[in-house]
């Protein structure tokens, strides 16, 4: 198994950099947090945390087991895609409205409403009907 090896230069970002900081948003956004809240919880700016989910600073180790604590998931999930050879690009409209969704549905604090939508949605996801209706 050959493994690829990303040139660096100057200690600068690079594209699994960027990779790994669009992760790290997609899980933010998926658990209902915002950058401040983050930021607040990993201890840095929110402008710091901002240029980690851009991709523009790099994230050291600790940092990023700190944001994985935060996130509840392990290291590991920052870089599956990588380690299973697939390229990263950006989130696809749909995957954009999933989180965006969870997002929302995160933010309901009523618990009843929110088992009311997931009923929903689990009705429309089994009636093809419903879906075209």
């Amino acid at each position: 198994m050959k493994i690829k090896v990303e040139k660096k230069s100057n200690n600068r970002p690079t594209e699994t950099d960027s990779y790994v900081g669009s992760r790290i948003r997609d899980r933010r956004i998926m658990m209902g947090l915002s950058q401040q809240d983050i930021a607040d919880l990993i201890g840095v700016t929110y402008q710091q945390a901002h240029k980690y989910e851009r991709g523009i600073n790099r994230i050291s180790a600790s940092r990023l087991y700190d944001i994985a604590r935060v996130l509840q998931v392990k290291v590991s999930y920052f870089f599956d895609e990588i380690e299973n050879g697939t390229e990263h690009n950006e989130a696809a409209p749909t995957q954009r409205m999933c989180l965006e969704l969870a997002r929302n549905f995160m933010s309901i604090q009523d618990k009843s409403q929110q088992e009311a939508l997931s009923q929903m949605a689990r009705v429309l996801a089994e009636d093809p009907e419903l879906q075209s209706a």
